[in-house]
């Protein structure tokens, strides 16, 4: 792994710094999620971020063994 310096203006590392807090993760951890969400965006820039993020979480569930079979018919 390697290490960089960035330099981001003010305004934007304290709201860095306040998205961080509020995901508990650090400093680091939340620029990393940043990058790694632009990455997604860009490779898919049809489809919306919270639907890569939702399809994602899905695919995380059913490896987990969460997933549930979607029975088809009438809704009651």
């Amino acid at each position: 792994m390697q290490v960089f310096t960035v330099r981001l203006p003010e305004e934007i590392e304290k709201k860095v710094r306040v998205m961080a807090k509020i995901g508990h993760r650090t400093l680091s951890e939340q620029i990393k999620k940043y990058l790694c969400d632009g990455i997604l965006c860009e490779e898919n820039d049809e489809l919306p971020l919270s639907f890569i993020k939702e399809t994602l979480e899905a695919k995380a569930e059913l490896e987990a063994g969460l997933g549930k079979e979607y029975k088809f018919g009438i809704l009651k």
